[in-house]
This record gives structure tokens, sequence and C-alpha cells, in this order.
């Protein structure tokens, strides 16, 4: 089924992907997408989001670093999107670690018909309403089973979602797949994980079957920082970032096809 061409279509359209996003990764996010060929756009005023619904090919809304106004600016931007046919993704950056969080991204789900949801175990459970002990914005520790999470999201919210770990799961409530690629170093730098649903964004701008451009994305990103700490003298995390920025802008698609883990289902049982 998958046959890793969704890059070469987002390297074709250079697809416009909107990103209000957080202080943190908004630079890397911006060049990691300029890496793969897209076209990144960092807005954030809710005076023009009406506007950059009607452009953009798609919209990533994260909510690393919240504020008010911000949150006004999703809701107008999401809104906007779901009426133009732009697909929408979250990332809901730490949802688990405070009440504020945790109240913005359910009115977000509410208003805002989502395509793709990506985050961590702990993010995902949070939503999910399953135990799970967060911490902070990573993922921290819980015992639910992730297919579960995955698929009871999915379901709740009619949408794809895609769980970030050492093996990334992701589903659209009835098909499912796991993604067992990537390097020990991804953790290590900051906006890692913001970057992939950045990424995944593009792939969905340029697919119509969103699972299918959500697992290609996860294994081309993962099999790609593979490459990367490859080629470092030193497996440090200073090393790490440009030499992985650098993969993804000479990545191709016979590299994903050769390395490439992933396990697909039809159901869970």
């Amino acid at each position: 089924m998958f046959d890793f061409m969704t890059l070469e279509k987002v390297r074709e359209k250079g697809p416009l992907v909107h990103n209000i996003t957080n202080i943190v990764v908004a630079n890397d996010s911006a060049n990691g997408l300029l890496a793969i060929g897209a076209s990144p756009i960092m807005a954030s005023a809710k005076e023009e989001m009406d506007e950059l619904a009607k452009m953009a090919d798609v919209l990533v809304i994260n909510i690393g670093t919240l504020d008010g106004e911000l949150v006004t600016a999703m809701k107008i931007a999401g809104r906007a999107a779901n009426v133009a046919g732009t697909p929408v993704v979250l990332d809901p950056v730490g949802v688990g670690a405070t009440s504020y969080r945790r109240k913005v991204v359910q009115e977000l789900l509410a208003e805002i018909q989502f395509t793709a949801i990506r985050g961590n175990a702990g993010e995902l459970a949070a939503i999910a309403g399953e135990a799970w002990e967060a911490k902070g914005v990573d993922a921290g520790v819980g015992t639910a089973d992730v297919l579960t999470i995955a698929e009871k999201v999915a379901n709740e919210w009619s949408t794809v979602v895609i769980i970030s770990g050492e093996v990334d799961v992701i589903s659209d409530g009835t098909r499912f797949a796991k993604v067992a690629n990537g390097s020990a170093l991804l953790p290590r730098i900051t906006g890692s994980g913001c970057l992939l649903s950045a990424v995944c964004g593009s792939f969905i701008a340029v697919q119509d079957d969103a699972f299918r451009a959500s697992v290609e994305a996860c294994a081309s990103y993962a099999v790609a920082s593979e490459y990367a700490e490859i080629e470092l003298e030193r497996k440090l995390p200073g090393s790490f970032r440009p030499q992985f920025l650098d993969a993804l802008a000479s990545w191709s698609v016979e590299k994903t096809r050769a390395k490439a883990k992933i396990q697909e289902s039809g159901e869970h049982k």
C-alpha cells in the first residue's frame, strides 16, 4: 500500500503550510518544511486567519506556548479552514500537563474538525481520558494500550491519530500501522515532534488519504533521522540537528523504501 511517493508530491507541489505554532520551534519547523520542499508560513494574527485559510493547503495548530490571543486565532483559523475545505492538523503539546491546556484542546476539538492529531502517548491518553502520568510536554509514563488510545481518539473525533514514540502508531479508527524506525537522538532535540506534525501536514496536503499520508510521513521522517545519525562523527544532539535538516533536504523515496519498518493491520484486537 505504501509506495512513499507522497514525498515526491510534496516536492512537486510545494504545499503552503500555515503554522500557528509555538515560539520554541517556529524556526526549526519552518526550515524543516523548506528542506522537504514545502512552503511554510508562520502566522498567528487573528486578523488574517480568514484570508490565510483560503490560501493555505493545510493548517497546523500547535499549542506549545499558549496565550488567549493565540487561542482565538487558532479557533478562527480552524473554523475558516473547515469552511474552505483545508485539512487541519493538531499538535496538542503537553495537553495533560495543565487544566488550561486541557480546556483549550477540548474547545478546539469541539469547534474544529481535525484531519489528524499528532502527539506523544501521554498527550493522546489525555485526550482519550485514559490514566497517564504527564511529565510536562514529554510523554511521561502510563499503562494504557497505545493502540486502544489511538483507536478511541480516532473514532471519537473522526480523525487520523499519530502517536509518536520509539514505535510510532497511526490509526484512522479502522486501519492501524506501526513504524519502528527513528534515531535515539530525535528526543534529544527540542521540537522534533512539532516538526513531525508539520511534515505530516505537508504530506496530508498533497495526499487524499490522510492515513496513508501520515504513515508515509512518519516513515520518511524516522528513516531520515537514522541516516542523519549514521553520518555523524559525534553522536551528540548539537551535531545531529543540522545533519538531520540536511538529511531531510537530500531525502529520497528509495532510501525510505529500503529501510522503513512498517507493520500494518486492518483492525485492533
